[in-house]
């Protein structure tokens, strides 16, 4: 996107993130817009990628997928061919539902979601940890979220 998300944007992509199945006109009275001017705007976001897909957030434990692990992962090398490898597969395992890579003594950090402990033990030992290049993995059970939102904070660009 060439142009600055400006106030209008800001408003608009903050009301559809709680609610992508606003109707347009609901939209529009709520940013204080015309519905056309918001419908062009929303196409914008779109063709930038600021608004990158519609979709529909689950609540993982009425899905069965009640157990969050973060598992830290510390390579053995950093050689040309064992990142990306270990990024393909990880890309590959539908338990991972976030991996970044990171600065400093760890890696990677995936966020997983299976169904149990067990289901997790599972995936550890016949899948993240036969990863070759892997040296290190620490879990870690997340017991309670505190806050769980997939809402950016978003402001006009200053």
């Amino acid at each position: 996107m060439t142009d600055k998300i400006d106030d209008l944007d800001a408003r608009i992509l903050n009301f559809l993130q709680n609610d992508a199945r606003i109707p347009l006109v609901d939209l529009a009275d709520k940013v204080a817009s015309s519905r056309s001017a918001v419908w062009r705007r929303i196409q914008k976001l779109e063709e930038a990628g600021v608004i990158k897909k519609h979709t529909v957030l689950l609540d993982a434990k009425k899905a069965g997928l009640g157990v969050l692990v973060f598992a830290q992962v510390k390579m053995q090398a950093h050689s040309r061919d064992s990142l990306p490898n270990f990024i393909e597969k990880v890309r590959n395992f539908p338990e991972v539902i976030e991996c970044h890579t990171l600065m400093g003594d760890i890696d990677f950090i995936l966020k997983v979601r299976v169904e149990s402990v067990e289901a997790y033990e599972e995936f550890f030992w016949n899948q993240l940890s036969q990863i070759e290049g892997v040296r290190e993995i620490n879990s870690s059970i997340a017991l309670t979220a505190v806050k769980d939102t997939t809402i950016l904070n978003v402001h006009a660009a200053g």
